[in-house]
Protein backbone atom coordinates (compact mmCIF):
# COMPACT_ATOMS: atom_id res chain seq x y z
CA UNK A 1 0.00 0.00 0.00
CA UNK A 2 0.92 3.66 0.12
CA UNK A 3 3.10 4.97 2.93
CA UNK A 4 3.32 8.64 1.95
CA UNK A 5 0.39 10.46 0.31
CA UNK A 6 0.12 14.05 -0.91
CA UNK A 7 -3.43 15.42 -0.97
CA UNK A 8 -3.67 18.60 -3.07
CA UNK A 9 -6.75 20.72 -2.31
CA UNK A 10 -8.28 23.89 -3.67
CA UNK A 11 -11.50 24.29 -1.72
CA UNK A 12 -13.71 22.84 -4.46
CA UNK A 13 -16.37 20.16 -4.09
CA UNK A 14 -14.14 17.72 -5.97
CA UNK A 15 -11.37 18.54 -3.52
CA UNK A 16 -13.64 17.34 -0.71
CA UNK A 17 -14.31 14.15 -2.71
CA UNK A 18 -10.55 13.66 -3.05
CA UNK A 19 -10.24 14.01 0.71
CA UNK A 20 -12.93 11.37 1.19
CA UNK A 21 -10.97 8.97 -1.06
CA UNK A 22 -7.81 9.59 0.94
CA UNK A 23 -9.70 8.80 4.13
CA UNK A 24 -10.79 5.46 2.62
CA UNK A 25 -7.21 4.68 1.61
CA UNK A 26 -5.85 5.56 5.06
CA UNK A 27 -8.53 3.57 6.87
CA UNK A 28 -7.92 0.52 4.68
CA UNK A 29 -4.17 0.63 5.22
CA UNK A 30 -2.64 -1.93 7.57
CA UNK A 31 0.15 0.48 8.50
CA UNK A 32 0.30 4.20 9.35
CA UNK A 33 0.13 6.51 6.35
CA UNK A 34 2.11 9.73 6.30
CA UNK A 35 -0.41 12.20 4.84
CA UNK A 36 0.32 15.75 3.81
CA UNK A 37 -2.41 18.11 2.67
CA UNK A 38 -1.33 21.05 0.52
CA UNK A 39 -2.90 24.07 -1.14
CA UNK A 40 -1.09 26.14 -3.76
CA UNK A 41 -1.68 29.88 -3.94
CA UNK A 42 -1.30 30.83 -7.59
CA UNK A 43 1.34 33.49 -8.17
CA UNK A 44 -0.05 36.63 -9.72
CA UNK A 45 1.88 39.36 -11.46
CA UNK A 46 2.15 42.89 -10.10
CA UNK A 47 -0.21 44.10 -12.83
CA UNK A 48 -2.81 41.50 -11.76
CA UNK A 49 -2.48 42.66 -8.17
CA UNK A 50 -3.16 46.24 -9.27
CA UNK A 51 -5.98 45.35 -11.66
CA UNK A 52 -7.74 42.96 -9.30
CA UNK A 53 -6.80 44.88 -6.14
CA UNK A 54 -5.49 41.65 -4.61
CA UNK A 55 -3.58 42.05 -1.36
CA UNK A 56 -0.97 39.39 -0.50
CA UNK A 57 -2.36 39.10 3.05
CA UNK A 58 -5.83 38.34 1.64
CA UNK A 59 -4.38 35.60 -0.58
CA UNK A 60 -2.74 33.95 2.44
CA UNK A 61 -5.99 34.13 4.41
CA UNK A 62 -7.87 32.74 1.40
CA UNK A 63 -5.43 29.80 1.28
CA UNK A 64 -6.11 29.09 4.94
CA UNK A 65 -9.88 29.18 4.33
CA UNK A 66 -9.68 26.89 1.29
CA UNK A 67 -7.91 24.14 3.20
CA UNK A 68 -10.19 24.17 6.28
CA UNK A 69 -13.06 21.99 4.94
CA UNK A 70 -10.57 19.28 3.97
CA UNK A 71 -8.92 19.46 7.37
CA UNK A 72 -12.30 19.12 9.06
CA UNK A 73 -13.01 15.93 7.07
CA UNK A 74 -9.64 14.45 8.09
CA UNK A 75 -10.10 15.45 11.73
CA UNK A 76 -13.60 13.93 11.83
CA UNK A 77 -12.12 10.67 10.54
CA UNK A 78 -9.21 10.82 13.03
CA UNK A 79 -6.65 10.77 10.21
CA UNK A 80 -3.34 12.37 11.22
CA UNK A 81 -1.80 14.74 8.69
CA UNK A 82 0.56 17.64 8.18
CA UNK A 83 -0.27 20.61 6.00
CA UNK A 84 1.49 23.12 3.82
CA UNK A 85 0.48 26.13 1.81
CA UNK A 86 2.71 26.70 -1.19
CA UNK A 87 3.04 29.47 -3.78
CA UNK A 88 3.53 29.14 -7.50
CA UNK A 89 2.01 27.48 -10.51
CA UNK A 90 -0.31 24.87 -8.99
CA UNK A 91 0.40 21.94 -11.34
CA UNK A 92 4.16 22.38 -11.35
CA UNK A 93 4.35 23.07 -7.62
CA UNK A 94 2.33 19.99 -6.68
CA UNK A 95 4.30 17.72 -9.02
CA UNK A 96 7.65 19.11 -7.84
CA UNK A 97 6.64 18.58 -4.21
CA UNK A 98 5.56 15.02 -4.98
CA UNK A 99 8.86 14.31 -6.72
CA UNK A 100 11.21 16.12 -4.33
CA UNK A 101 9.61 14.71 -1.17
CA UNK A 102 9.22 11.22 -2.72
CA UNK A 103 5.51 10.70 -2.21
CA UNK A 104 4.02 7.32 -3.15
CA UNK A 105 0.72 8.81 -4.33
CA UNK A 106 -0.80 12.19 -5.18
CA UNK A 107 -4.55 12.61 -4.78
CA UNK A 108 -6.19 15.60 -6.41
CA UNK A 109 -9.69 16.66 -7.39
CA UNK A 110 -10.48 17.86 -10.88
CA UNK A 111 -12.26 21.15 -11.38
CA UNK A 112 -14.32 19.78 -14.26
CA UNK A 113 -13.20 22.22 -16.92
CA UNK A 114 -14.77 21.91 -20.37
CA UNK A 115 -12.63 21.48 -23.49
CA UNK A 116 -12.28 25.18 -24.23
CA UNK A 117 -11.40 26.03 -20.63
CA UNK A 118 -8.73 23.30 -20.58
CA UNK A 119 -7.31 24.63 -23.85
CA UNK A 120 -7.18 28.21 -22.59
CA UNK A 121 -6.14 27.80 -18.94
CA UNK A 122 -4.94 24.20 -18.78
CA UNK A 123 -5.73 21.66 -16.12
CA UNK A 124 -3.85 21.41 -12.83
CA UNK A 125 -4.57 17.68 -12.58
CA UNK A 126 -3.29 17.10 -16.13
CA UNK A 127 -0.11 19.01 -15.31
CA UNK A 128 0.42 16.90 -12.17
CA UNK A 129 -0.16 13.67 -14.11
CA UNK A 130 2.43 14.71 -16.71
CA UNK A 131 5.09 15.81 -14.23
CA UNK A 132 4.76 13.58 -11.15
CA UNK A 133 6.96 10.49 -10.89
CA UNK A 134 4.42 8.63 -8.74
CA UNK A 135 0.83 7.50 -9.34
CA UNK A 136 -1.79 10.27 -9.36
CA UNK A 137 -5.39 9.63 -8.34
CA UNK A 138 -7.72 12.22 -9.90
CA UNK A 139 -11.14 12.41 -8.25
CA UNK A 140 -14.20 13.98 -9.85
Amino acid sequence: MYEKILLAVDGSENSIRATEEVIKICQASTHPVQLEITHVIQDVSNSEIVLQQVKPDNRNRDGELRIQPNEAELQNANIPYTRTIERGDAGKTIANKANNDTFDLVVIGTRGLNGLQKLVVGSVSTEVIKRANCPVLVVK
